[in-house]
């Protein structure tokens, strides 16, 4: 069964078809730039680009990131102030003229991972931390998802966390691979010491180059082990969350 799926950065929007019997894109994705700034008229214009370059009819859902409660973005960290305590669900159905499922980006991400990738089958406490403009989290229990957990904005070192340590941190300040393995150590022990989970798993565009970094770790209780869909998680969970409409 395929289902279309979007999934919205803070730098990039792109969606695709997913085959949800195999979990993996139906078709290659196509990708254009977040607008800036990414207030809620310019986003929907560039969905409406993302859906409309396949021709798609059917449910689609999309990722935020940010906390979303029944199809309302409650909090906006990485994109504009004016998608706080926005009924962004009803906004994309009534633009993209389709049924719309909107889940956290990064919860979105662990379905898929939880359901086809590294965390298939596992028990416990599973954490998927997605490093990318910012970070995003997914807490499960025993394949349960906990949602909007929103870790990356725990405090470390006097600010967010994500200010800390994600992916965009390392490229603003240039950091080299073990400068930034560092700072993922302070704040992935700070993780494990909070949730003691069994598995961390890594995901966003920088999970490709997991072998840059994953070796450079102080080793945890927790197994930590690179996203096997990696960037296309997101669109592949945003497919899982549209593919439960009525």
């Amino acid at each position: 069964m395929n289902v279309f799926g979007v999934d919205i950065g803070g730098s990039g929007i792109k969606g695709a078809p997913a085959d949800l019997d195999r979990g993996e894109l139906a078709q290659e994705r196509h990708k254009v730039l977040t607008p800036q700034p990414s207030e809620p008229k310019a986003v929907v214009k560039a969905v409406q680009e993302v859906v409309g370059h396949f021709d798609w009819k059917g449910p689609v859902g999309l990722t935020f990131p940010g906390v979303v409660v029944d199809g309302h973005t409650r909090t906006a960290a990485n994109v504009d102030k004016g998608w706080v305590d926005l009924d962004a669900a009803s906004l994309f159905q009534e633009a993209l003229g389709l049924p719309v499922a909107v889940v956290n980006d990064a919860d979105a991400a662990g379905l898929a991972e939880v359901a086809y990738g590294a965390g298939k089958g596992r028990k416990g406490v599973v954490l998927l931390l997605t490093l990318g403009t910012g970070i995003g989290s997914a807490l499960f229990i025993d394949g349960r998802l906990v949602p909007n957990t929103e870790l990356g904005h725990l405090e470390l070192h006097g600010k967010d966390a994500e200010r800390h340590a994600s992916s965009a941190a390392k490229e603003h300040h240039d950091w080299s691979w073990s400068e930034w393995a560092e700072r993922l150590d302070d704040y992935f022990g700070m993780v494990e010491a909070l949730f003691s989970p069994q598995l961390i798993i890594i995901g966003g565009g920088v999970s490709r180059k997991a072998d840059k970094f994953l070796p450079l770790l102080k080793p945890l209780r927790a197994e930590i082990v690179p996203a096997e869909l990696q960037n296309d998680a997101g669109i592949v969970g945003a497919a899982m969350a549209a593919s439960k409409l009525g």
